[in-house]
């Protein structure tokens, strides 16, 4: 049989070896894919000859082709080509096309599989040049492989994202865009994928340079559509634009998401509930070190890429005994961009700029008006009307320290604005029962459309992929070393395992120790002394690679947290505003800390402990706090 791939440079095998010469020839190979692409693999043998050779001579045009079919037939079989009444007919079992396989993997929904097949364009390189009827059919049948293999890798790109798989992803799209560079499904596809990864300047850029291409090549201008996405995009971005943060280390700190799949399967799909118009609730649950921070990260990147309205505040436990703390976190942490929010009662408006200064300057007639709306009355007003204009998307993360008026407020909320396009996600640490939250949960399917989503420690397996992408290097008896290894002291965290292997990947060597945790320990009960030596090590590895600023800004964060604001870091490190929002957003890349409305804090207390006691001597720490709290002279 032979066996051509045409998505791409042409390549052909006989019976799995490589296919004589006389094939390749172009008009031989131009008689084989016409009649293979043909309905029902025939075509009268004049309408090949015009074809091919209609500017020759009848008899030898007839020869011609007379010589492509028996160099067909002798690489194919004798019954691979039958002639009758004037027509040729390829036997089905004489070729096989991989565009054939393509359209059997796309009508399956194997977008993966499908993908594997596309090399390029169709016959890619290839042409007959005295037959312009062949070009002409040719550039047809470009045209439409072209638009089946883009949909096939666009829908390969969807189903990448929704699993996490947000590098991959943006191969998939950057593939589809070098096919037609002129489509905007495939350019808001590589912008998504460039925003998801954590660029969405690179995603800006790209649209620039697609809207400046098209207006050369076609004279047009991208579709509204991709028009608004990019200016979704250029909303979501920071107010605050620093320069690359230098780095020795050549990869990027942000893991792919492995063992996560179907736990971000599932929240895209609340996700798209909640935008259709059913308010919803997911519960993050899981220990600290177990991705709870990545995973609302990705799916609010999805949702603003949507058109959503976003909040997010980190509660922290001093937060339990402020009433209100978390609404007033969410206010300050987003809502005060969203549309709609002016149409919001003067009352509703004022409980929150009576509080937060930023609302006051936005809406100065709201702090005059005649009485303010109570907290727990206000905020459901407030996301009324944001919810009428757009989809909301509210998060709280380390939920278990919010506090009890915030978390019956937003139940409330969900109840009283079922219909309304609105997503909230809480994510719970496991530090004990919460009976406002145990209340969420057991009303969700019944009361509270959503879902209740545990993201335990990772498999082996996963922990095994995380080490593939960290030490690319690796051979497999390396990767299954280091694996079980780093499997063994992290415990599965995924937290603790970028940690080890990124410190793997500079230098450090794993020495051997005990398996950890202890039975039925969590990591947030675990102190500093708890930790296997090489997690320590590790941490300490990641400490040393930040510039000195940085050091001492994480060291004073360390020290004044659990949370802590940039004023009270530019007391505490004494610095410039400038030079400390480049140390910031130095640690914000390489994931110590994160950030919301209120301040910083770090991604897990664990980390916080470690830097304290391991590199803030007690004079340092005692100086800090003075500075912090100066005694009366």
């Amino acid at each position: 049989m032979i066996e051509c791939g045409t998505l791409g440079p042409i390549a052909i095998t006989v019976d799995g070896a490589p296919a004589p010469t006389e094939l390749t020839w172009r008009k031989h190979f131009a008689v084989l894919i016409y009649l293979a692409r043909s309905p029902r693999r025939t075509r009268a043998r004049d309408q090949i000859l015009d074809l091919l050779w209609g500017g020759r001579p009848e008899s030898a045009g007839r020869h011609s082709l007379n010589e492509a079919l028996r160099i067909i037939r002798r690489a194919a079989g004798p019954d691979a080509i039958a002639t009758s009444a004037g027509y040729l007919r390829l036997a089905d079992s004489a070729v096989r096309l991989d565009v054939d396989r393509l359209e059997e993997l796309r009508s399956n929904g194997q977008w993966a599989d499908a993908c594997t097949l596309i090399r390029g364009e169709f016959l890619e390189g290839f042409s007959v040049p005295d037959a312009s009827p062949f070009e002409d059919w040719l550039s047809t049948e470009r045209r439409w492989w072209r638009q089946h293999s883009v949909d096939a890798l666009l829908h390969w790109h969807s189903e990448l994202l929704h699993g996490g798989n947000v590098f991959l992803a943006l191969d998939a799209a950057q593939r589809a865009a070098v096919l037609d560079p002129d489509s905007d499904l495939a350019a808001r596809a590589v912008m998504a994928g460039r925003a998801l990864s954590d660029d969405p300047a690179g995603a800006l850029a790209y649209y620039e340079a697609f809207a400046t291409a098209l207006g050369q090549r076609l004279q047009a201008k991208p579709s509204a559509e991709t028009q608004a996405f990019a200016d979704r995009i250029r909303r979501g971005h920071r107010a605050r634009m620093t320069a690359p943060v230098p780095t020795r280390h050549p990869t990027t700190r942000r893991a792919p998401l492995v063992g996560r799949q179907s736990g971000l399967q599932e929240m895209v799909v609340a996700w798209r509930n909640a935008a259709a118009g059913r308010a919803t609730l997911v519960i993050l649950e899981g220990d600290i070190g177990t991705g709870k921070t990545r995973m609302i990260d990705e799916l609010r990147k999805r949702a603003v890429l949507d058109g959503a309205s976003s909040a997010l505040v980190r509660a922290v436990e001093s937060d339990l005994t402020q009433p209100g703390s978390a609404l007033l976190g969410l206010a300050a942490g987003g809502l005060l961009d969203t549309p709609g929010l002016s149409t919001a009662s003067p009352r509703a408006l004022a409980a929150f700029c009576e509080r937060i200064p930023e609302w006051a300057d936005q809406f100065p007639a709201s702090r005059t008006a005649s009485g303010a709306d109570p907290l727990s009355q206000a905020f459901p007003e407030i996301l009324a009307a944001v919810t009428a204009e757009a989809p909301g998307f509210l998060a709280v993360d380390d939920a278990q320290w919010a506090d009890r008026e915030s978390l019956l407020t937003l139940g409330a909320v969900l109840r009283t604005l079922a219909q309304r396009p609105l997503l909230v996600v809480l994510a719970v640490g496991v530090l004990g029962p919460r009976e406002d939250i145990d209340r969420l949960r057991s009303q969700l399917g019944r009361d509270l459309n959503g879902a209740s989503i545990p993201l335990p420690a990772l498999e082996e397996p996963a922990v095994r992929r995380l080490a593939a992408w960290a030490l690319p290097s690796y051979d497999d008896d390396q990767l299954d070393r280091v694996t079980r290894r780093v499997f063994a002291d992290s415990g599965g965290f995924p937290l603790l395992a970028v940690e080890l292997l990124h410190a793997v990947s500079i230098g450090l060597t794993l020495e051997a120790g005990s398996v950890w945790p202890r039975s039925l320990a969590t990591l947030s009960e675990t102190l500093p002394s708890d930790l296997p030596d090489n997690v320590v090590a590790a941490l300490r590895v990641g400490y040393r690679r930040l510039s000195k600023t940085a050091q001492s800004v994480l060291g004073a964060a360390a020290v004044l947290g659990p949370r802590v604001t940039e004023a009270q870091l530019a007391r505490g490190v004494e610095l410039p505003e400038a030079e400390l929002h480049v140390a910031l957003d130095e640690l914000e890349w390489n994931r110590w800390l994160v950030s919301d409305s209120r301040g910083y804090s770090f991604l897990a207390r664990i980390c916080q402990d470690v830097i304290a006691r391991d590199f803030m001597t007690p004079g340092q720490q005692r100086r800090l706090r003075a500075r912090m709290n100066p005694e009366p002279t």
